[in-house]
């Protein structure tokens, strides 16, 4: 890898942090001033890569099945005839048919994000936003109330416990519930860590790097590929620049925090992987 060309490219870019592990080893790690390897940082959207591996594993625990619809959970969705055809698969693939919206403050609760209407047929559109992982989050605590979890607890106890990841904080909603679509904080090593994590476990998590008919380049929570390369690449995105990119035929993984809307992945890439 071009470590050098890509790391050239990010400070460019108001970079905050910078660490690309190939393997075990690390081979860059950096920090702008005032910013460290203890400094967390929010995710931003990157928060949404959590969810889809979140509930392969709930699918492999016999809690749910990505393909189901959520009016199976949500009785009052039966009565729409667009709601009753949307599935979970299409809740975390962006696909459901909610318009823009539920990011940064306007994310809503899961119950005002399960009376809002669908903009367009469920399937047929790839529309980024936020509310439709509130509708999952409204599902998966439904699944979860006999066992008195929260999905936030299922995820830490079966995905980021077991990967050493640790979240520095996660914003809660004034109904006391936390958010899905965005609203995680954490260190770049932790980060890093759970890129990892996925990359080891990424056979059993195919499905969340598979396209839609609506958006090929968007699985469950994740960017896949880029322009120009012919490598397999997915990644998690957040504002401002953030970044988590896997390599898995490197068995690399990359984290980059910052702080400017002019910072592109692609760019990034073409440079790391030239």
């Amino acid at each position: 890898m071009n470590v050098e060309a890509a790391a050239a490219y990010a400070r460019k870019h108001s970079l905050q942090a910078l660490l690309v592990a190939e393997g075990n080893e690390i081979c860059l790690q950096e920090y702008a001033s005032g910013f460290s390897a203890e400094s967390a940082h929010a995710l931003y959207s990157g928060t949404k890569s959590f969810w889809g591996v979140a509930a392969l594993y709930a699918q492999n625990d016999g809690l749910l099945r990505i393909d189901e619809p959520v009016a199976q959970t949500i009785a009052s969705w039966q009565q729409d005839p667009w709601k009753r055809r949307v599935t979970l698969k299409m809740l975390l693939s962006l696909t459901s048919g909610f318009g823009f919206g539920g990011l940064g403050s306007a994310v809503p609760t899961y119950d005002r994000a399960l009376a809002l209407p669908l903009r367009d047929e469920p399937g047929t559109v790839f529309t980024y936003g936020g509310i439709s992982l509130q509708v999952f989050g409204a599902v998966f605590a439904r699944k979860l109330a006999s066992r008195g979890q929260t999905p936030h607890e299922y995820l830490r106890g079966r995905v980021l416990d077991p990967a050493g990841v640790v979240v520095a904080s996660w914003r809660t909603l004034p109904d006391g519930t936390q958010t899905l679509p965005t609203g995680a904080s954490m260190r770049a090593y932790d980060w890093l860590a759970y890129g990892r994590f996925v990359a080891r476990e990424s056979e059993t998590l195919a499905e969340c790097f598979r396209g839609s008919d609506a958006n090929p380049r968007y699985g469950l929570g994740w960017w896949l590929g880029a322009t120009g390369l012919s490598e397999r690449v997915f990644y998690a995105s957040g504002a401002g620049g953030q970044a988590m990119y896997v390599i898995p035929s490197r068995a690399a993984v990359v984290v980059r925090f910052g702080k400017s809307a002019s910072y592109k992945h692609e760019p990034f890439l073409r440079r790391l992987l030239s």
